[in-house]
């Protein structure tokens, strides 16, 4: 028959609450894996004027290089949300052409995504940053070109909040960005 150690067993017990309740606080503390992305497209944009527009080729938005969080990560890289939500917003005005399209004598829209990151002015308080330059051109000739900035304060100073913010200055770089389009030359002559 074994001996029966009193002091080990309580040893070995101390050990495994101990054990236990670091696993419990480490759990509690720790961050979900978040995912994100831009929700539901806006009902309807303000600056839209309701003017149908012709064709245009939206080409996939070109980011130069966007941040992450070390928990939480967006469904999908931010430019080619941008790239879904800004051809959304245009199909409602108009035919939109890829890309990958062989069509040459619709106008060409390039966007680049400049900047897109939530600022920390102090530990709490951020901001959503959005920064596009478009670049409109018709058979090798650029129409126009223009740049668009929002800057939108979040609600909250976390990876959730910023989300919210750099959603809601996406759209409206992009109903500022649809309003331009629609006053460009090509988008009035036809």
């Amino acid at each position: 028959m074994g001996h029966f150690d009193l002091k080990s067993a309580i040893a070995a017990c101390a050990l495994a609450c101990v054990t236990l309740l670091a696993g419990c606080g480490s759990t509690s503390s720790a961050m979900p894996n978040a995912h994100y992305d831009f929700g539901a497209p806006p009902v309807a944009s303000v600056t839209d004027n309701g003017l149908p527009m012709p064709p245009v080729k939206v080409l996939a938005v070109d980011a130069q290089r966007t941040g992450s969080y070390s928990n939480s990560h967006w469904t999908i890289p931010p430019a080619q949300l941008l790239t879904q939500r800004l051809r959304e917003a245009l199909a409602a005005r108009g035919p939109i052409l890829s890309g990958a399209d062989p069509v040459r004598a619709v106008p060409l829209l390039e966007v680049e995504l400049t900047s897109f990151e939530q600022v920390f002015d102090a530990p709490e308080q951020s901001r959503g940053l959005v920064s596009v330059r478009a670049t409109l051109t018709q058979q090798g000739r650029v129409v126009g070109q223009r740049s668009f900035t929002v800057s939108a304060p979040a609600p909250t100073g976390d990876a959730s909040g910023g989300a919210r913010t750099l959603s809601a200055a996406s759209d409206d770089v992009i109903a500022q960005l649809s309003a331009w389009l629609a006053a460009q030359p090509v988008a009035a002559s036809r």
